[in-house]
């Protein structure tokens, strides 16, 4: 095992806390770490100290907050060498994608650094002056899952710290190694308490929703899970923001360059071997291409390399853990069961660690369970349909309402489309696309709120109106 120090840094200090626990690489399934494990009275003192540290960062200029977040994307960038290996090896994927996870985080800190909060006038009158402003919410648990670490991290910390909030951030139990060390990081640029982490197992994260210090919860993960931290966030009636599960559907429109097309189509889908919430998780293909895009796609999946994450050679690397990889085998195993036909089943990979290999499910039925369900994973279905009122219905016809993508050499056809589909995001000849300046958040059961942009940073405010007398009889 690799005996690397991780420490917890609560208050501007390393604090390893009362136990720990061990860290698994799912290239090898072995644990070649332990991270702290945050206990109930650790937590507390990190959500204290944030409560602290919020009556002085509030007053902090809000141009000053901006120039923070900016030092400290620069010092997240400057060790982007060091940190991505040791993303790899608590996620998995490839070093090109870690490093990309990392940067991602560091360009979302200094997007938002740009936004401004809005201020309203409602009234303007000889009797008043009416203005609305946007005031931090207090202390914030944000809590990150285990796909992209460091991005889905820097989403919630760059709004909240700069709208003048303080922060405890808490890593998913199976990737907290490179946050913890991003966490050292921000020492170096914000005042103690400001920017809290800890690490923890499982009952870490309803530890912190149920605890009445923390004014705001940022979560992503599970629609499941979502629903218990709703649940545990209404007894003392916190502030929630729900980035959660998604089926996004991808519709395949005649007239398109399948050379083109394909590589992009499958990126989109298997990207992280497809533990990406906006991934392509249903592929819907018009009945008069199908044969031919399924061959093309089939083709182009032979091609993958699945490997560690480590060798240069991998282009996708192992599932993250465990409980992740047996679900995925559970859908295949659904599929094997029902009949259905596989266009491709790759070979399994005869090595230690979590790997799976590609599936691709040729037109399974509607309700079936790989359709119907959020599979996370590098299994895919492919669906033929006929018509555009069809393909519609079908897939709005879902709990889920993330995103979805269309494609077509009919721009004008494909943003009609779009406009039908109940998603918070929807791509034209695109897919996965985010922007720090472009507003992100689910339908139905996909979540509650925003991320990104404006919309985003007044996730994590509440509004104060102030009302001015002009002309006071009492004066």
């Amino acid at each position: 095992m690799c005996e690397h120090d991780f420490f917890m840094t609560i208050n501007g200090n390393a604090v390893q806390g009362e136990g720990s626990y061990l860290v698994k690489n799912p290239a090898t399934g072995r644990a070649f770490a332990k991270a702290p494990n945050c206990d109930q009275q650790t937590l507390t003192l990190a959500a204290e100290s944030a409560k602290e540290a919020f009556t002085r960062w509030r007053e902090v200029p809000y141009q000053q907050r901006q120039a923070q977040i900016v030092a400290f994307a620069d010092a997240i960038a400057s060790e982007v060498d060091v940190l991505a290996p040791l993303l790899t090896q608590e996620q998995g994927k490839v070093l090109a994608a870690a490093k990309e996870d990392i940067l991602a985080g560091v360009w979302w800190l200094t997007e938002t650094a740009k936004l401004a909060l809005p201020t309203t006038i409602n009234e303007d009158s000889e009797e008043r002056l009416v203005v609305t402003h946007h005031v931090p919410v207090g202390v914030v648990a944000a809590l990150v899952p285990w796909n992209f670490p460091i991005m889905l991290a820097m989403v919630k910390v760059a709004p909240a710290l700069l709208a003048g909030n303080t922060l405890v951030l808490k890593p998913a139990p199976s990737t907290p190694l490179t946050t913890l060390k991003i966490g050292e990081i921000a020492q170096k640029i914000f005042p103690p308490g400001v920017l809290n982490v800890v690490s923890g197992d499982d009952r870490l994260g309803p530890w912190m929703t149920e605890l009445p210090l923390f004014d705001k919860i940022s979560f992503t993960g599970s629609s499941q899970t979502g629903r218990k931290v709703m649940e545990s966030a209404a007894g003392t009636l916190k502030k929630v923001t729900l980035e959660l599960g998604g089926n996004d559907a991808c519709i395949v429109m005649p007239g398109v360059n399948l050379d083109t097309l394909v590589p992009s189509l499958f990126w989109g889908a298997f990207t992280n071997s497809g533990q990406v919430c906006i991934a392509s998780k249903r592929l819907y293909i018009h009945h008069n291409i199908y044969d031919q895009l399924l061959q093309a796609f089939v083709t182009y999946a032979k091609t993958i390399v699945i490997g560690n994450g480590l060798d240069e050679a991998s282009q996708l690397g192992p599932i993250q853990n465990e409980i992740q990889l047996e679900r995925i085998k559970n859908l295949v195993e659904d599929c094997e069961e029902q009949g259905f036909n596989f266009a491709y089943k790759g070979e399994k990979l005869n090595r230690d660690g979590y790997f799976h290999p590609l599936c691709i499910v040729d037109n399974p039925p509607e309700f079936s369970r790989i359709v119907q369900e959020e599979q996370f994973g590098p299994i895919l279905p492919l669906l033929k349909f006929h018509s555009i009122d069809e393909v519609v219905a079908r897939v709005n016809n879902s709990e889920y309402g993330l995103g979805a993508s269309v494609w077509s050499g009919d721009v004008e056809e494909a943003n009609a489309i779009a406009s039908r589909l109940d998603v918070g995001s929807v791509w034209v000849n695109e897919v996965q696309h985010l922007s720090p300046h472009a507003s992100f958040g689910g339908h139905k059961q996909s979540g509650v709120g925003q991320e990104g942009s404006v919309f985003g940073l007044l996730e994590f405010t509440v509004p104060k109106t102030t009302y001015t007398a002009k002309l006071s009889s009492v004066l």
